[in-house]
């Protein structure tokens, strides 16, 4: 049975700067992103450059979420090798980003290589994108649904900003504070003030400019700062953080409890 190309709600909600709210899944595991994509958060993000998603764990993962319609899927790619990022989108991510990008021209690439001819160079097969050949409109429909977004991590990136984001097929910027911490000299700090005022200006720089900004925030205020900025789309937590966090914060509660109301044994 055909059915009809489904809306990138993300995107679409990008487009009208709609504020979203994301989760961070950096476990490689469809049970971990099954749980996250039910909790109510706008999207997730399957991390394959820094999380533990191959291929396979990548596929179970978007088949995971897919059941989630209220929470939309994205990837980030391990690189902008086109051959990865075509991998990625037949794979059935409707929204990629891709990390470390530092001109225009290298941009202009990504963008290419993962739209189909003429706007681009993507090869055409049935895939699960295609929903393997149910879509009976995907070809026609599958570039103005992709969701590009490349993510600015370096001062070589800040200083081509402009540029970067006014590339024709660029959907969205994400600023990637670490890096771009580590870029500026400030390796393993991103709460000093001088990388949360970069952070701020690359938001403000990237909304003046018609583009919708976003990036991996996990402290609250902050992330409300951005919003109020102009940052859209923000992911505010990440599973495996939460998972050790929890796990910690549980041991160390009921021990504290544990010594404050449990008989002291005697000992014969």
């Amino acid at each position: 049975m055909t059915k009809t190309t489904p809306k990138n709600e993300f995107k679409a909600k990008l487009q009208t700067r709609t504020k979203q709210l994301g989760v961070w899944l950096a476990m490689g595991n469809s049970i971990s992103a099954e749980i996250c994509a039910g909790a109510g958060y706008d999207f997730a993000v399957i991390d394959a450059e820094h999380g533990a998603s191959h291929s396979s764990a990548l596929n179970s993962q978007l088949q995971a979420i897919a059941g989630y319609q209220a929470c939309d899927e994205l990837v980030r790619a391990p690189s902008s090798d086109p051959v990865i990022l075509r991998q990625i989108i037949d794979a059935g991510a409707r929204s990629i980003l891709v990390p470390m990008v530092n001109t225009p021209e290298q941009a202009t690439s990504i963008v290419k290589a993962c739209r189909f001819p003429p706007q681009g160079e993507r090869g055409i097969g049935s895939s699960r994108a295609a929903r393997w050949g149910r879509y009976n409109d995907y070809y026609q429909r599958a570039n103005a649904e992709l969701c590009i977004m490349v993510q600015i991590e370096t001062v070589l990136a800040m200083d081509n900003l402009e540029a970067i984001t006014n590339v024709e097929g660029v959907d969205g910027v994400f600023i990637g504070a670490a890096d771009l911490a580590a870029s500026m000299g400030y390796i393993g700090r991103t709460a000093d003030p001088v990388v949360l005022e970069a952070v701020t200006e690359c938001v403000r720089r990237i909304t003046a400019l018609g583009k919708p900004a976003g990036s991996l925030i996990m402290d609250t205020a902050f992330a409300i700062e951005l919003m109020n900025e102009g940052a859209s789309f923000i992911a505010v937590t990440i599973d495996s953080k939460l998972l050790m966090t929890s796990l910690e914060k549980v041991l160390v509660d009921t021990k504290t409890l544990m010594a404050r109301h449990l008989k002291k044994q005697s000992t014969l």
